[in-house]
């Protein structure tokens, strides 16, 4: 992580980084032909929110956290929002409001406390943190190691100078449900019968080795058709779900492989990500499978 201010001057402090926090922004879209993960903020409604409240464009890169638990120092004054997983927030040792622009008194702590609900807050100060980009975005990418290393202790963070004036505050969005809605295909086909109808109205618990390339789901186990033609290797989309030998799906996170060669039987509806990226292990979800719309003709 860098040591070094960014041209404003400002510099955020980590003196505790918690279990897991990285710099995230929109991530690395495009770039899968040349085996690069698309990576970014799992909940992209939650940074794009916190980005408006400061003033910043939807795109700035801010901090992901995992659980809470962070302790930051700014340098200078400057102006922040968490959104996300819901968490007491301190500044200056003063209970702070969620999902609103807050102001910082230069040399003054910032304090995420533990999650209270889902599982990742995200912190965007006015101007964004200003890493140094790799292939065009701040992100790190948990599976490949690209972009800025998890967060330690010590790490200096530059802030950009602010843009425009903060948008104060939005509603808070509340929780979506606990429900995962999954476009059928293109591999259903090496499913049995009785696994693809069963799979509408399954439901899941998350695993605890789930993490930002994947959410490992634990039920009923989905059977292979007893084909004996293997399947190449082919490209993979956010929010495929993937059925390997022992099952047990699995639902491909932003810094998911771009390739693999186990049966896709479903997509994630976009919207429905964030459900996956608050999901902590235990949860429970259910899987409700539509078929993919059929293309509008004339």
């Amino acid at each position: 992580m860098t040591d070094a201010a960014g041209p404003s001057g400002r510099v955020l402090e980590v003196l505790d980084p918690g279990a897991l926090t990285t710099v995230q922004d929109l991530g690395r879209p495009g770039l899968a032909y040349l085996g690069v993960p698309r990576s970014g903020a799992l909940d992209e409604p939650a940074l794009r929110l916190a980005n408006r409240l400061v003033g910043n464009p939807e795109a700035a890169a801010a901090l992901e956290v995992t659980l809470g638990g962070v302790r930051l120092r700014a340098s200078r004054s400057l102006t922040l929002a968490v959104t996300g997983a819901g968490c007491d927030v301190v500044v200056a040792g003063r209970a702070a409001p969620f999902a609103a622009a807050v102001s910082v008194p230069a040399g003054s702590e910032v304090v995420l406390g533990p999650a209270r609900e889902g599982l990742r807050s995200y912190l965007a100060p006015a101007g964004g943190i200003r890493v140094p980009e790799v292939l065009g975005s701040r992100s790190h990418d948990q599976l490949s190691g690209l972009g800025p290393a998890p967060l330690s202790r010590g790490d200096l963070l530059p802030v950009g100078a602010a843009v425009s004036a903060p948008d104060g505050s939005e509603p808070v969005p509340g929780r979506p449900a606990p429900v995962l809605r999954v476009l059928a295909g293109p591999r259903a086909d090496r499913l049995t019968p009785e696994s693809v109808g069963g799979l509408d109205g399954a439901r899941y618990v998350v695993g605890p080795d789930s993490n930002r390339v994947g959410l490992r789901l634990h039920g009923a186990a989905l059977r292979w058709t007893s084909r004996d033609d293997e399947l190449p290797s082919e490209g993979m989309v956010l929010g495929a779900v993937q059925v390997p030998p022992d099952g047990q799906p699995v639902v491909f996170l932003n810094d998911h492989p771009t390739t693999g060669g186990y049966p896709v039987v479903g997509v994630v509806r976009r919207a429905d990500l964030p459900v996956c990226a608050q999901a902590r292990p235990g949860d429970e979800l259910v899987i409700r499978l539509s078929p993919v719309p059929e293309p509008r003709r004339g």
